[in-house]
């Protein structure tokens, strides 16, 4: 981020703990037990609102560009813990050391955004580091974001080349443009991107720090629509403490985000998990937050994100993980009941044991690179996004993995977890440490047919730091990567200097198009440096993932509520997504119930994945109240719906107000005078107001123009008064007309005699001589007034020796 301010949380040097020798252990690890209680015990939920929310225009309409930034500054750690403790257990590591036979090769393989790289807003260059690679799949798209700028890039080879930038890169911020408060005026960076599958959204995130009044915020944008470079939802929420290093997942109930919590901005208070009310969010809402904060004894947790498109049993709390001793990971359940916030529940921590292993580096600098002594960081302190899970029908999935000491190396440490909601159990895992290599830096996920997929960075001595990828099929043999490993870049330099800063974080994901395909993105260095880092974004697949599998979609209406009037029509979009397989043809039906509207949709059909428009038509003979429009998708066996509320309403009619500003003028015999007549509505909508003007009594005369104007808008009214209209008061009534309302405005007019004569006439009426010629030995302003406030005085109310004159042309 482009801040040279304590950013970035380690939990510092840890007690390396040497893995002991592999034993026979078993292969599935025993369940759960309780830990030590979490500061979140027993209290309630914190619930807050939404600092602000709106809607913004379509990404694709707005003017972004690049960020820009002072060149060379570096996140600082600020420490979680000092020491993470555990004894060496009996449990069996599964170190593996050895590659498995092959692996399949990238599909795609292209440049993220880093340094140098150029798209339709610009080029970027860079100006913070590390870069918190992060990235999501859709089904047409591929979102990535780093410190602090984003891209949108092209996966559907029907509509251009993969890896084509659709848009970006530009700042983060750009999404918040016109929004107001720091999420506009701040790019701050520690950005993450997820996808929505269940509602076919995106949903993009970063926080705003700097020289917060007094809050720190978060600022999450969800768009409205299936397309990235579209319109957003925009929110921003607020904290006391610095919400740092967030982390965010999408659940059904809620988006969930996880933060590392400091105090004075240095001063660790723990980690905090907060959901957000996804609803409300994907109807562009207002919304609150819900936030459970742990003690300090935890740090760097992860909420669990939804891969695939079978959701979680109904009710099923959002599961959070993170390290506890270095013998268990820590594992929380989030219930959040957003009709009743204080039945809202952060159970845990409870424990869950694990082979014992020693944080890689101590949980700090000591990777090795080719050509420097510089070493990198390892962030061994915690566990690495994502917390992917997956419900496979018979079975719930998580999976997990973070860093450690293997040898004289570092390997990656993974996990898969299952029976999240009765009791967690490790059901295989493994320290993926084949060589001398060091890897770190990892993200895992599981296909739709529960093959796995592990992506690293890697460096050694002899080789500059590169991005690879290992893997498991499901039917291999538990607690290995039995796939062999694949390089998608190895970096042509390393990273030099005093930096040591890496990653932070890297992503895998399944893209929801076909539910076997993986995409990766992490950092590498294209040569020797400090701040000239580069992103990488590779996919591939295994090809027994969803042979299979069968074409199906899901369908959804944005927005799910409409309100008519009688003799209109409203819209709504109709958007579709693949659940499985591959993009087939939906066709698009609608239905109304009770009969009285009706509805069309534009196109009738779609390939899965698009969208259609749909209309609806009430007639003025309809009858007010609430119908329910039904769209069906169809393609092949699998059919889908999705409802609309109608409101029917009467129609509004249309309606003003008139008013005169000033309501009173004095005009002189033989003058004028003016007045302003505004008008603005107050229902319905804005038609013409006709406008007339009266006089009474008669004598002014008084006109109007223009003689017509669009309620909302205003007139002149103009008096003018003859020479031989009576001296008094007169009323003017302005009357507009739309349709049959009729509203009217009065004037009230003094018409006076006309100034005339001798010491009524010139400037000293107010109190100077201005346009007169004074002279001699007295001449001066009197408040003695005749027709008017002062009186011209020539000569002295005492004796006085020489003439005084008073004389006006």
């Amino acid at each position: 981020m482009n801040r040279s301010v304590i950013r970035k949380a380690s939990y510092g040097a840890a007690i390396a703990l040497a893995i002991i020798s592999a034993i026979v252990g078993l292969p599935h690890l025993a369940g759960a037990s309780p830990a030590h209680s979490s500061a979140a015990a027993g209290q309630h939920a914190t619930v807050s609102h939404s600092v602000k929310n709106d809607v913004s225009i379509p990404l694709r309409d707005m003017p972004g560009r690049p960020s820009s930034g002072h060149t060379g500054q570096a996140d600082n750690f600020a420490p979680l813990k000092t020491v993470r403790q555990g004894r060496p257990n009996s449990l069996n590591p599964h170190v593996q050391t050895t590659i498995g036979p092959s692996i399949a090769s990238t599909t795609n393989n292209f440049d993220g955004v880093g340094n140098g790289f150029s798209g339709p807003n610009g080029t970027f260059s860079v100006a913070s580091a590390p870069p918190d690679t992060n990235g999501a799949v859709g089904p047409q798209d591929y979102v990535q974001t780093v410190n602090s700028d984003f891209a949108v890039f092209n996966k559907d080879a029907t509509r251009g080349a993969v890896g084509s930038v659709r848009y970006g890169p530009v700042a983060i911020n750009t999404l918040w443009s016109g929004f107001g408060g720091l999420c506009q005026t701040d790019n701050d960076g520690d950005p993450t991107v997820v996808y929505d599958g269940i509602a076919n959204r995106w949903v993009i995130s970063q926080f705003a720090v700097t020289n917060p009044n007094p809050n720190y915020y978060q600022c999450i944008a969800v768009s409205t629509t299936s397309d990235p470079t579209g319109s957003y939802y925009r929110y921003s929420f607020s904290y006391t403490a610095f919400p740092d290093y967030p982390k965010m997942a999408v659940w059904p109930d809620a988006y969930y985000e996880t933060y590392n919590l400091f105090t004075g901005g240095t001063t660790f208070a723990g980690a905090e998990d907060c959901a957000f009310d996804r609803s409300s969010m994907l109807n562009g809402a207002a919304a609150t937050q819900q936030c459970f904060t742990t003690s300090t004894a935890y740090g760097g947790i992860l909420p669990s994100n939804l891969d695939g498109s079978t959701l979680p049993p109904s009710g099923s709390p959002n599961y959070v993980i993170g390290l506890d001793t270095t013998t268990s990971l820590a594992f929380w359940k989030f219930h959040v009941d957003w009709t009743t916030p204080a039945n809202s529940t952060f159970s845990g921590p409870t424990s869950i044991p694990v082979a014992s292993y020693a944080q890689a580096c101590s949980g700090g600098t000591c990777v090795p690179q080719s050509g420097t002594t510089n070493q990198l960081d390892s962030l061994a302190d915690r566990v690495m996004y994502r917390f992917a899970y997956r419900n496979f029908g018979s079975y719930e999935s998580l999976v997990v993995d973070h860093a450690v000491t293997s040898g004289s190396t570092v390997g990656m440490r993974w996990y898969e977890l299952r029976s999240p909601n009765a009791t967690p159990t490790v059901y295989q895992y493994g320290t993926y440490s084949p060589d001398s290599t060091y890897r770190w830096m990892g993200s895992i996920a599981e296909d739709a047919s529960g093959d796995m997929a592990m992506g690293f960075s890697t460096s050694s001595s002899s080789a500059h730091p590169g991005i690879s990828y290992t893997g498991r099929l499901v039917g291999d043999a538990l607690n290995t990567m039995g796939q062999g490993e694949a390089s998608i870049i190895v970096g042509g330099g390393s990273q030099t200097g005093t930096l040591t800063r890496w990653g932070d974080y890297s992503a895998m994901t399944v893209d929801p198009a076909d539910g076997c395909t993986f995409w990766y993105t992490s950092e590498y260095i294209p040569s020797n440096g400090s701040f000239n880092w580069k992103t990488r974004i590779g996919s591939f697949k295994y090809s027994s993932c969803g042979s299979t599998a069968t074409n199906d979609f899901s369908i959804s209406a944005n927005p799910t509520t409409l309100s008519v009037a009688q003799g209109s029509s409203g819209t709504s979009t109709i958007s579709t997504a693949v659940t499985s397989g591959s993009a087939g043809t939906v066709s698009l039906s609608a239905s109304v119930s009770p009969s009285g509207p009706t509805v069309s949709l534009s196109p009738t059909s779609v390939t899965a994945g698009g969208s259609s428009t749909l209309t609806v038509n009430v007639g003025s003979t309809v009858a007010t109240g609430s119908y329910t429009v039904t769209v069906t998708g169809t393609e092949g066996s699998a059919t889908h719906s999705t409802t609309v509320a109608l409101t029917v309403t009467a129609p509004v009619t249309n309606d003003f107000s008139i008013s005169a500003s000033p309501t009173t003028l004095s005009i002189a015999q033989g003058g004028s005078g003016t007045s302003t007549v505004s008008t603005a509505v107050t229902s319905g909508s804005a038609g013409t107001v006709s406008l007339s003007v009266g006089v009474s009594p008669t004598g002014p005369v008084a006109s109007v123009s223009p003689s017509s104007v669009t309620a909302g808008g205003s007139a002149t009214l103009t008096v003018t008064v003859g020479s031989t209209v009576a001296t008094g008061n007169y009323t003017v009534t302005v009357t507009g007309t739309e349709g049959s309302a009729t509203h009217s405005a009065t004037v009230t007019v003094t018409v006076t005699a006309p100034s005339s004569g001798g010491f009524t006439n010139g400037g000293f009426e107010t109190g100077t001589f201005s346009g007169w010629t004074t002279g001699g030995a007295a001449t001066s302003i009197s408040t003695t007034a005749h027709t008017g406030s002062y009186s011209g005085q020539a000569g002295s109310t005492s004796p006085t020796n020489g003439d005084s004159t008073i004389a006006q042309t």
